[in-house]
């Protein structure tokens, strides 16, 4: 009797073990939330607002705030690097000038 209930509590421990993985993990641009990823969000607004291009000035108390700013910092390089390059229709290969 005693077994029995030692494996039915391992398997309940076990179920919600696995029913606590099974909660998709949130991100936000790549980084992982801890909850809600406000913290997050407030950091890549602060950033926007602010006009923040370099990711050392992300450097407040609170790393989700940072990872926040952060992403704003590197979705402005991506878009940059993107609209740096030429556009291929654009490209004239056959041009002799």
């Amino acid at each position: 009797m005693i077994t029995r209930i030692l494996v039915a509590a391992g398997a309940l421990a076990l179920a919600g073990s696995l029913a606590g993985l099974a909660k998709a993990q949130e991100t936000f641009h790549g980084y992982d939330c801890t909850d809600d990823c406000s913290g997050h969000e407030a950091g890549y607004d602060w950033a926007a607002r602010n006009d923040i291009t370099d990711e050392r000035d992300c450097d407040g108390d609170s790393q989700s705030f940072n990872e926040g700013c952060q992403a704003y910092v590197e979705e402005q390089a991506d878009d940059a690097a993107r609209n740096s390059q030429p556009d291929e229709e654009n490209v004239d290969e056959d041009s002799d000038e």
